[in-house]
């Protein structure tokens, strides 16, 4: 409960310095957007580079890799975009959690998810 009325207090104020608050917000999101982040499968046969704004920026499969087959092939690219984004994820709390810091804000489970 107080924690509750430490947060509301800590976004009320905030509240007041929407300017600040929009710096940030764009600031965060020209960080996700130049961040990379690799998943890898297959012992780093397929490996697959995305943003923090999930986007796919780069897919490297080795020769290998296709020589295994259609089937085979498919699981590793599966298995490594997966990889990315659970790894772009705990990345995006992180950062999430350290701006909410910044601002003062008390830890707050889930907010990366309010942050889009």
């Amino acid at each position: 409960m107080l924690d509750q009325m430490k947060a509301m207090g800590a976004l009320a104020g905030l509240l007041r310095d929407k300017d600040k608050i929009q710096r940030m917000g764009d600031q965060f999101k020209a960080k996700l957007a130049q961040m990379r982040i690799t998943g890898v499968a297959g012992g780093s046969q397929v490996r697959v580079t995305i943003s923090g704004n999930m986007q796919v920026s780069e897919v490297f499969i080795d020769p290998d890799a296709v020589a295994q087959g259609t089937d085979a092939l498919q699981d590793l690219v599966r298995e490594a975009t997966n990889d990315a984004l659970q790894r772009a994820q705990a990345v995006i709390a992180e950062e999430t959690q350290k701006m909410s810091q910044e601002l003062g804000l008390p830890a707050m489970p889930g907010i990366e998810k309010l942050l889009g």
